[in-house]
């Protein structure tokens, strides 16, 4: 590393957020937030870790209809932005920045966690080869995700809307910094991405464009309702989690960050190879400096965070190589 190379403990602006260092705390799923709305302890669990120059919740769902694991989060009842207000003011109080995860598990989900017992929605009515924790008199037990139902073209913007009042609660009401899209990890906008789990003959199916249209539009949205200053994105190009699979996600994820280049975002967050696993997975080879380069060279200029098994000589490896922030969490 070069003596003019920033470094770990370096200042930087991402969107509108003036960030102390380049560390930044990854979201971290807890399952303790009965009848979704955040624990006692919350506050006290994210102001402890407020050194970090970024802190990133857990993921939280934006509405009952997201949701696919008992005790996570929610942003769209009284009671959970009651109690998200104090984990946002002991952050800050502790001098730190903080940004919630919006989500929308999709498929990744069971009649039991869903309205009126419903199915679970995703793109295609395919059902995900994974689990999810169901718990039940106190008890906590990994069960399978329920078959799905397709959403149909007319309920997407709907889907919209939830990711825009999630976002305004954030920002708005429970007093966060800034929010994340969750597009990764083969939830709902990872499901609409990716050719395994999108089987879609309309407009939000087959080709790139129209695979990318959900996440595009989601994107959008949040930034006209909070800033795109104030909005990042985390990606997960070629992980297996809960089923994920694209047949040729180079060039898929090339069109996805030359799109959100023209949305003035804060940050693009990558996580590279397999989620808490392989760095590189042989079987699905992918060049992640050339998607930071399709993301500069169409004009982006958020700041570009990378994840996944990095330790301290590996994340300053990567900032000095040009990323941006690196996020850590286990």
């Amino acid at each position: 590393m070069s003596s003019s190379s920033p470094t770990l403990f370096d200042p930087i602006h991402a969107g509108d957020l003036q960030l102390s260092n380049r560390i930044v705390m990854a979201p971290l799923t807890r399952n303790r937030s009965p009848n979704a709305i955040p624990g006692p302890f919350a506050a006290t669990y994210y102001a402890q870790r407020a050194s970090a120059g970024l802190v990133i919740t857990e993921a939280t769902a934006i509405s009952h209809q997201g949701q696919g694991y008992s005790d996570v989060p929610g942003l769209y009842g009284t009671e959970q932005l009651d109690a998200w207000k104090t984990v946002t003011h002991a952050v800050h109080a502790a001098g730190g920045k903080i940004v919630v995860q919006l989500w929308h598990v999709g498929r990744v989900s069971h009649t039991d966690l869903q309205p009126d017992n419903g199915k679970p929605v995703a793109p295609s009515a395919i059902t995900a080869k994974t689990k999810t924790v169901l718990i039940k008199d106190g008890v906590p037990a990994f069960v399978e995700t329920s078959e799905p139902r397709a959403l149909k073209a007319a309920e997407l913007p709907g889907i919209v809307h939830s990711y825009q009042a999630a976002a305004r609660n954030a920002v708005e009401t429970a007093g966060f910094d800034g929010v994340e899209i969750h597009g990764a990890n083969g939830y709902l906008l990872d499901q609409f991405l990716k050719s395994g789990s999108n089987h879609r003959e309309d407009d939000y199916g087959g080709s790139i464009e129209n695979r990318a249209r959900l996440l595009l539009e989601v994107t959008r949205g949040v930034t006209s309702a909070v800033g795109g200053g104030k909005t990042g994105i985390r990606l997960s190009p070629v992980t297996p989690a809960n089923d994920a699979f694209d047949a040729d996600p180079q060039p898929l994820f090339d069109y996805v960050v030359r799109e959100l280049a023209t949305l003035n975002l804060a940050f693009i967050h990558i996580i590279e190879g397999a989620t808490g696993g392989p760095r590189e997975l042989p079987d699905r080879p992918f060049d992640y400096a050339a998607l930071k380069a399709a993301y500069r060279a169409a004009g982006g200029k958020g700041a570009w965070m990378v994840n996944n098994g990095l330790d301290k000589a590996l994340a300053e490896q990567a900032i000095a190589d040009g990323a941006d922030l690196v996020a850590f969490g286990r």
